[in-house]
This record gives structure tokens, sequence and C-alpha cells, in this order.
């Protein structure tokens, strides 16, 4: 049955865009969440979270319409208006497909695990967020882990790194645990960000994961997926089978070098990129 009625109150006229049409109770569940956006660079986020999501029988909880939290037009470049006005597709004069921002949570109870697969929204962070603790404190979820990325001089031959934040200080140890650096980070905040500030008032812990791709290239990084993949499946004790995922990584790794072999300047780059990679790893002592 559907439920359109929600306890969200973010001081908005009209119905609740908070749509839930099954809330399973689990005990002390984790709830694996990823945005499109400011940290999908190589579709870390949302690549990463699909791949878990596969082969399980998943119930569908509900979703967040988009309406007042996204900005459809912005004025500007054509580069600059294409990232907000939403997706269409035509086939031979005819829409085949319309896509607005899509938000939606699924949970998995036998393994006490729900996900959360949205866009990082562009307005009303506030009641987007209440949104996402109103069906964390209805799942019975305690703890969320957002896994993310960010472009930057890692090369494409070597291991991410994976840096970690959490909403509160008795939390640090999970990051020395899992091998996660602990971020140094000041600049424009992320929504994952302002996610961990709240959590802690909604009595749930947060950890984020945010993976250093490398700066120079553009699509899809399924070497940083497995990376991220392989983390969580250590903190949440979850065998993965990661055989595609390696499998991906191996070709995707041999398809960028060829191209980059091609660039003499780009090539120079990523020589430099592996060896200062390689001189910190033995100055650290650090094995990736």
């Amino acid at each position: 049955m559907t439920r359109s009625e929600s306890g969200y109150n973010s001081g908005r006229m009209g119905p609740s865009p908070l749509t839930l049409l099954d809330t399973p109770r689990m005990d002390g569940a984790t709830m694996l969440l990823a945005l499109t956006g400011w940290m999908d660079g190589g579709l870390v986020s949302t690549g990463t979270v699909k791949h878990l999501m596969q082969d399980r029988s998943l119930v569908e909880v509900g979703k967040i319409e988009p309406r007042g939290f996204y900005i459809d037009n912005f004025p500007g470049s054509m580069e600059i208006t294409a990232l907000f006005r939403p997706h269409v597709r035509y086939r031979r004069g005819l829409i085949k497909s319309f896509d607005m921002p899509g938000n939606e949570f699924y949970a998995d109870p036998p393994a006490n695990i729900a996900f959360f697969l949205g866009k990082e929204p562009n307005l009303d962070w506030q009641g987007f967020a209440d949104c996402i603790f109103e069906v964390v404190g209805m799942l019975g979820v305690k703890r969320v882990i957002f896994m993310g990325s960010f472009g930057g001089s890692v090369p494409h031959t070597r291991e991410p790194r994976l840096y970690g934040s959490v909403s509160e200080k008795k939390l640090l140890p999970l990051l020395q645990k899992h091998g996660l650096r602990p971020t140094e980070y000041e600049g424009p905040a992320s929504f994952a960000t302002y996610l961990l500030t709240r959590s802690p008032g909604h009595g749930v812990e947060m950890l984020s994961i945010a993976a250093e791709i490398p700066g120079y290239l553009q699509g899809l990084n399924p070497l940083s997926i497995a990376a991220v993949a392989r983390r969580l499946s250590a903190i949440l004790n979850l065998p993965l089978d990661l055989a595609t995922l390696r499998e991906a990584s191996t070709k995707w790794e041999s398809e960028v070098s060829d191209a980059v072999d091609k660039d003499e300047e780009l090539a120079q780059t990523v020589r430099k990129l592996e060896e200062e990679y390689d001189n910190e790893l033995i100055e650290s002592g650090e094995e990736e």
C-alpha cells in the first residue's frame, strides 16, 4: 500500500515529498548512501552502491520526490546549463525517456542493510536530509555509510587512496582499523558532509569514504569502485563477489594506458605521478 504522508516537516506547504511503500523494521541496520553530483566522479558513489545491490531480493521502501530540491535550469553557457537540465532521449522523433532526478530507498532485511540512491539536492538541504533521517529512523538504521570520490594526483595504474571522515570523535578508530586516511580538507562542502553534521542529532553514526581518483580522467572508474567495494566488504563483514569488477578494472587500466601512451605529455605526467605515489608508500611504509 502506498503511503504518501510522512512526519516530514521543513516549513513547506503542500504534500510531503517523501513517498513510502514499505518500511521493514530492522535492528541496528546500516544504510549505504550514494549521490550523483559533487562526489560521484568515476561513478564511484553510485557505481559502488549499485554493485552491492546486485543479486539481492530488495524491498522497495520509497522515494523522495524531486520537487523543490533541484534547479531545472540555470542561466549561463550551454556547458553550465547542461549540468542542471533533465535528461531526455529521442528515437526517430519520439521521446523515449525524460529523466527527472530519482531518489530511492531500498532494503535487504535478511542482510540488515538499506540502500539510498539519489542526486545531491541543489536546494533545501535541510528538508532533503529530514526525509533521509525519517526513513533511517523508520527502518531501524543505526549507521549510514556514504562513499564518493574526488579528483587528485593518484595515477590510474595504482590503487586509489581512500580517505574517511566520521560524524563523532568516538568513531575515529574506524578509520585506522579499515585503512582509511583521515580527511584533511577545507573548501566547498558536499551534501554528504552536511549529513555528517546532522547525524549525531538523530542518534545515527555516519562514516564517509572518499576515493582519490585520477584528476586527468573522466567517466567510469571500475578500479576505484572495486577498491571501495572491498573496503565496504571488510567494514560490513559482508562477502562480495568482486570478479566482474576485477575483470572490468583490468580492461579499463589497459585501455587507459593505451590512450595515455599516445599522448607523450600526458604519459610523462603519469610517470611522474607514479614515482611520487611509490615514493610516498616507501617513505610511510604503507601498503595499499
